[in-house]
This record gives structure tokens, C-alpha cells and sequence, in this order.
């Protein structure tokens, strides 16, 4: 039985959690929409698409199965392009949507939570704050899943049991099924958390009769809207990368491990010294310890392989999702479950669980990833002005294949590690005056293009809130390769 001193220390870590993910997800918003950071790798392409009024034909008819996505974010932004006749108001419309995805998915919970004391919204926040930073920046749809999971999970645990409450889980995991493949295990999880409490009972039928329905529609739509030849080679290849256990070795990643793991060495060697306040000195050594590696020894910079954490959002969601479900369960609920060792080792774990040390494990997750989105941040804004500055400079690079286009290798080594070979010239278009650059700036490495020839054509045709040069730009790169 926890003591008053741990009731109180538990109540700092809800409100840590809490707190953090709220002001995560805001700042989400904020900073995304201050930096345009909607553009940065894939994003690039992507706002692109919405500025042409055309993201179906360039991409999301390779990706139907994350059709959810495409809904919300994209049908919504390119109709604000259509009504303002502004390629920057479709493009901020897209960013806010997607960055407002976590604080949007924080609200659902919260509204749809009926366990005692909205626990499951406190983990839906603790999840938002611990992991979504990981990939903040990356181009991914499991941005949405994430976002969606929490809601999903609380309405298939507490929705009412009448038609509408049936409506509604059954919208929800249709939607979350519908942002990636890896939302596929997000729903598994679901329906798995619902099964803990019962195989017999009407949630679990309910979840069970949702999900066969929601996969049924994606195995069809995923079967019926094939993508190009061009580009299933490639999305194999993403899927393979994307379960690589190996991606969980970027440095960042590790830094975040071996913080936390070296507080709670430290703290169990304290305890023989300083009894009262060993988890106190810790956490100062450990914050002392992160500092001196960001000043003398850091020379990472977590950019690219945010897109690779995608593994990490996979893998700790459904960590954080179960973990909720079985903390929401009451003792009665654990001893009728068809897993009969899940009280017993709830239970011990749940009086082995260290207020303490949980506490300052999310302070120094917190502290990792403002110092590590910090730089990313900052790296970005100094990359932008690189891109812009030879978009809109004399420099150019013939040998490419046009006397407009210009080598991003021009830019130093240190910066371009921010790029993102294959939607550089789309960066160059969007960051010039007025949407249209001197030079399209070209990566010369690499080896995949966005869009065929008649894609481009037809863009250059129609998509009228695009200056007429840079559509030009853009074809003429596009027909040079495919």
C-alpha cells in the first residue's frame, strides 16, 4: 500500500506528465509554425503537392492506405489554396493541421477518459511528451497514428454501450487504421488492452466486430489503389527500414537511455549516503553530466534519422498504451481477466515503481529532447537560409541539366546534414520571394524523383497558384529523370 509520501510524489509525476504533454503539444504548433518546419524533408514535397492543389496525384495514390492522413491534413489545406489563391496560406493551413494533430488527439482523450482521474489521459500525455519529440520534424504519418491511439484506446474502454457509442469506436479505429501500416499494431494493441478486461464482455465484442470491419476496408482499398511500379520498391524497402530495431542506436536515442539508466544506478548507490535525498542528487549529477557532453563532446545532430525514430513511436506506444489500460483496471477487474498472472505481476510491479525515480526519468527525458530539438531547430533555420540564398543567387550548376539549376553541395558539409536528397529543388521553390527561385537547387546525389514526367506536366498545366516559372523548373527536373 503506498504510504502518504508516495501518494504525494505520484501526484508530481501526473502533473509533470500532465503538464508536459499539454505544453509539448502546443509548442509543437508554435515552433512548427514559426520555423515552417512542415517542409522540412518529405515535408518539402509534400507542401509542394499542397501548393499545387495536386498531393493525390503526386504521392497519396501510393499510399491509400494512410487515406485518414490525406483527409484531414491535405484535402482541407489545398482548399485553402483554392479559396485564398495563396500557395503560403495552403501550406501554413497543412502545417497547422499536422502539428496540431497531438494537442487535437491530447482534447479526444481527455473529452472520451472515464477512468478515475483520467489516468488513461495522464499516460496519453506522458506518451505525447516522452515520445512524440522523438520524430517532431519527420514527415510521418505515425505522427497521426500516435495522435489518434489515445483516443481510440479510451473510447474503446469507456465509449457508452448504445449505437453511438458503437459509431464511435468504430470510427476511431477505422481512423487510426487509416494513417499507417504501423497503426495496424496500434489497433492490435487496442483490441488487446479491451480483451484484459474480458473475451466475454460487450467492449471486447464491440472492439472485436470494429477492427475485423476497419481492416476488411483497408485490405480493399489498399488492394484496389495500388501504388506505381516506381515506388513499391521503394516502400518495401521504407517497411523494412522502418521495424529495424537498429534504428534505436542513434545517438540522441542512446543519450536518452543511458541518462536514465545511469540515474537510477546512482540513485539506488546513494541511497546508503543520503537516504532521503539520493534521487535528488542523481538527477543533479546526471543533468550536470548531459551538460558537459552537449558542451565539449556533442557533435550529433538528430535531423534525418528522426524519420528512423519512427521505430521508437512503435515500439513505446503500445508500451505506454497497455501500461494505462491495466493501471485503469481495479482489483476486481485484474483477478477476472482471462490472463490470470496479470494481477499478480500488475501488482508487483505496480509496488516496485519508484515515484521518485519516475520523476526524474521524465525530467531528464524532458531535458534531452528540448536540448536535442533545440539544435534540429536551429540547424533547420540556418539550413533554410542556405537553400534560399542559393535559390535566389547567380551560382549555377549546368551540369545538372539545366542552366538553372544549382549543386546543393555548395553549402557546407556541417549544415547540409538537414538535407533531404530527393525534395531539395521543391525546398528551393518553396523558400524563394514569392515562391519563385532564381536557381532550383539540386542534390546531385540522389537517386529517387518524386514525380514522372507527366505528373509535372500536367502541374505545369494547372496548378495556378504557382508562378508559372517555377512549375517550369520543376517539370523540366522531373522529365530529365522520369
Amino acid at each position: 500500500m503506498a504510504t502518504g509520501d508516495d501518494r504525494v510524489a505520484w501526484g508530481r509525476v501526473s502533473r509533470l506528465a500532465t503538464g508536459a504533454g499539454l505544453v509539448a503539444s502546443s509548442l509543437f504548433i508554435l515552433v512548427g509554425l514559426a520555423t515552417r518546419l512542415q517542409m522540412f524533408g518529405d515535408g518539402s514535397i509534400f507542401s509542394y503537392a499542397v501548393a499545387a492543389q495536386d498531393a493525390w496525384a503526386f504521392h497519396w495514390h501510393n499510399i491509400s492506405g494512410r487515406l485518414f492522413v490525406y483527409l484531414y491534413a491535405y484535402i482541407p489545406a489545398e482548399a485553402v489554396v483554392a479559396l485564398a489563391g495563396s500557395a503560403a496560406a495552403g501550406i501554413t493551413a497543412y502545417g497547422l493541421l499536422f502539428f496540431a494533430a497531438p494537442l487535437l488527439g491530447l482534447l479526444l482523450t481527455f473529452a472520451a477518459d472515464r477512468s478515475k482521474g483520467r489516468a488513461l489521459f495522464t499516460y496519453a500525455c506522458l506518451s505525447t511528451a516522452a515520445v512524440c519529440p522523438l520524430v517532431y520534424g519527420a514527415p510521418t504519418e505515425m505522427w497521426m497514428a500516435h495522435s489518434l491511439f489515445w483516443p481510440a484506446l479510451a473510447l474503446c474502454l469507456y465509449a457508452p454501450l448504445d449505437g453511438r457509442g458503437r459509431a464511435a469506436v468504430a470510427a476511431a479505429l477505422l481512423a487510426l487504421i487509416f494513417t499507417h501500416e504501423g497503426a495496424v499494431v496500434l489497433a492490435s494493441v487496442i483490441l488487446f488492452a479491451v480483451f484484459l478486461r474480458g473475451w466475454r464482455n460487450t467492449q471486447f465484442a464491440r472492439a472485436a466486430l470494429a477492427f475485423a470491419g476497419a481492416m476488411a476496408i483497408w485490405l480493399a482499398v489498399k488492394l484496389t489503389i495500388l501504388p506505381d511500379a516506381y515506388i513499391a520498391g521503394v516502400m518495401n524497402a521504407a517497411a523494412l527500414k522502418f521495424i529495424d530495431i537498429g534504428n534505436l542506436t542513434e545517438p540522441a536515442f542512446v543519450l536518452l537511455v543511458v541518462a536514465i539508466a545511469l540515474d537510477d544506478v546512482l540513485t539506488i548507490a546513494l541511497r546508503r549516503v543520503a537516504t532521503n535525498k539520493a534521487h535528488i542528487i542523481s538527477l543533479v549529477i546526471c543533468v550536470m553530466l548531459l551538460f558537459a557532453y552537449w558542451f565539449w563532446f556533442d557533435r550529433s545532430l538528430l535531423a534525418e534519422d528522426r524519420y528512423n525514430l519512427r521505430t521508437a513511436l512503435l515500439i513505446l506506444t503500445p508500451v505506454f498504451g497497455l501500461t494505462a489500460a491495466v493501471q485503469t483496471m481495479d482489483d476486481a477487474a485484474r483477478a477476472q481477466s482471462p490472463l490470470p498472472f496479470l494481477a499478480p505481476v500488475a501488482n508487483a510491479i505496480e509496488r516496485a515503481a519508484n515515484p521518485r525515480v519516475i520523476f526524474s526519468a521524465l525530467v531528464l527525458t524532458l531535458l534531452v529532447h528540448a536540448v536535442e530539438t533545440t539544435k534540429f531547430v536551429w540547424g533547420w533555420t540556418q539550413y533554410k537560409a542556405a537553400i534560399a540564398a542559393l535559390a535566389t543567387g547567380s551560382a549555377a550548376d549546368p551540369a545538372l541539366g539545366d542552366a538553372r539549376f544549382v549543386s546543393s553541395k555548395r553549402i557546407e558539409p556541417a549544415l547540409n546534414r538537414l538535407s533531404w536528397h530527393s525534395t531539395t529543388p521543391y525546398l528551393s521553390v518553396l523558400l524563394a520571394p514569392g515562391v519563385k527561385p532564381e536557381r532550383l537547387v539540386i542534390d546531385p546525389n540522389t537517386g529517387y524523383f518524386w514525380l514522372p514526367c507527366d505528373t509535372a506536366k500536367q502541374s505545369e498545366r494547372y496548378s495556378v497558384a504557382l508562378p508559372a516559372e517555377s512549375r517550369k523548373l520543376i517539370r523540366i527536373y522531373s522529365c530529365l529523370h522520369r
